[in-house]
């Protein structure tokens, strides 16, 4: 196991190696695993960018991210330019249903709601509003919804995916599946093994909310 010393300047030394991230502006506390970022980033995408880097050192067990995005001068637009922005973003996606989407701009703030058919379109979605200059975070409330499949599909489809997966010790991981919600409980390594497992979990039919209570450990 790594000291929180260690985890610090693995995180630190992560963040110094990501190109789109200004480290210098970033501080790092760790405590029992759990990685708190703090200070400010100049746009939402940096401090996405920057939570993500720590999740995927090995020893993080949690990030709590409260980086703040402060926007230089030239990097600020109104509302109104974020909204018809994020509308074209969403239409000139293919992967996005634009048309079951709504979007809401407040303070910089992009708001989404709607219904779509699978994971990966919600995924993309924010994805697609996530790097447009000005925006300072984006809440997602879009809702996933598949026609029913039954719970004992579901759970082979799953159990069968993390099978396949290199990248993840399925003998570690249980699935529970009833109405189209699905539980994983288990231990992983590392964060992105946890992210591969809630990956293939969204990726089975009938699947319309994942709670993953994975665990990360060593």
């Amino acid at each position: 196991m790594k000291t929180d010393m260690q985890l610090q300047r693995d995180v630190i030394e992560e963040l110094a190696w990501q190109p789109n991230v200004r480290e210098a502006e970033i501080g790092v506390a760790c405590k029992n695993g759990v990685v708190t970022l703090s200070g400010f980033v100049d746009s939402y995408a940096q401090k996405y960018a920057a939570g993500r880097a720590a999740e995927h050192v090995i020893g993080v067990r949690a990030v709590a991210d409260d980086l703040q995005v402060k926007l230089p001068r030239a990097f600020v637009r109104s509302d109104t330019d974020i909204a018809h922005a994020a509308v074209t973003a969403l239409k000139w996606d293919v992967e996005v249903p634009d048309s079951r989407i709504q979007v809401l701009v407040d303070d910089g703030w992009v708001s989404l709601d709607g219904a779509v058919d699978w994971q990966f379109q919600r995924s993309a979605t924010e994805k697609a509003v996530r790097y447009l200059t000005g925006v300072k975070g984006v809440i997602n409330r879009i809702s996933v919804q598949q026609p029913k499949v039954s719970a004992y599909e579901v759970n082979q489809r799953i159990e069968q995916a993390l099978k396949r997966s290199a990248a993840v010790d399925a003998d570690r991981i249980t699935v529970d599946a009833k109405n189209g919600k699905v539980v994983l409980r288990g231990t992983v390594r590392s964060w992105a093994e946890r992210e591969d497992a809630e990956r293939a979990a969204w990726a089975a039919p009938g699947v319309s909310e994942v709670n993953d209570e994975i665990a990360v450990g060593i």
